[in-house]
């Protein structure tokens, strides 16, 4: 293949733009926020259920509570009734009012069981709603983490797409002043070469591998015409010459 000395010259300022775009899309990947986000959502999303699990919890403790004063509400009210038929006596036999009286000392009793309960139970409630506050606390700094991490990756990001836009701007051009045959040979060699197509020859040595070629290889790439594109036998990327070798 043959091309004008010139337009081989533009495949390294092409190969030069390509690099930093490729350079650009790797960074775009590894921005720092990515992985903290990560981790700070799976921390959010943590917490969120602790949440819900304490808020289930709490749920089905405030039902305790609420019967707990029920059952003591109605021991209360049973013991006063009983208390005011003891007062008033009317109608009652000896008999009536020692039944009462040891009534009223078994609903003392019952009594004190199910304030114990509801006492305990209380306690639990309290100590459900102290660690609702508390997961509430870290969920709302969990997502406030989350949502600084974003805005920080979203202006990281939008940085680089900003610089991948001016730097990808000058390529059409280049392209343009390529030959078709030289450019898909650039671009084959470019998409198995881990993105380079194209480099320098200098001083007997492959800008691409980096590897100083055989005194045989140097010798035809040098007696090459000038037009003529040659290529590194060793990694086999275009080997654009820049000056004389001597």
């Amino acid at each position: 293949m043959k091309a004008d000395p010139f337009v081989q010259a533009r495949l390294l300022e092409l190969q030069a733009l390509d690099t930093r775009l490729q350079q650009i899309d790797h960074a775009r990947t590894r921005v720092p926020q990515i992985a903290a986000l990560a981790e700070a959502r799976a921390r959010l999303q943590q917490v969120s259920d602790d949440v819900v699990r304490v808020e289930t919890g709490l749920s089905d403790i405030r039902r305790e509570v609420e019967r707990a004063e029920t059952d003591v509400q109605q021991v209360r009210d049973r013991a006063a009734r009983d208390q005011a038929r003891l007062e008033a006596g009317t109608g009652m036999t000896s008999k009536d009012l020692t039944s009462l009286q040891h009534e009223l000392q078994t609903l003392a009793r019952r009594q004190a069981e199910l304030e114990d309960v509801e006492i305990e139970v209380m306690e639990r409630q309290e100590g459900a709603e102290a660690r609702l506050t508390e997961l509430t606390t870290e969920r709302d700094a969990a997502q406030a983490e989350v949502d600084r991490l974003t805005a920080e990756r979203d202006t990281a990001v939008g940085d680089l797409d900003a610089e991948r836009v001016e730097v990808e701007r000058p390529r059409a051009d280049l392209v343009g002043g390529i030959d078709d045959k030289l450019l898909a040979l650039y671009d084959r060699i470019r998409d198995s070469s881990g993105g380079l197509g194209a480099a320098e020859f200098t001083h007997g040595r492959c800008g691409g591998c980096r590897l100083e070629l055989n005194p045989v290889d140097v010798s035809a790439i040098e007696r090459a015409a000038s037009d003529e594109v040659v290529r590194c036998e060793e990694c086999g990327r275009i080997l654009v010459r820049t000056h004389t070798e001597s």
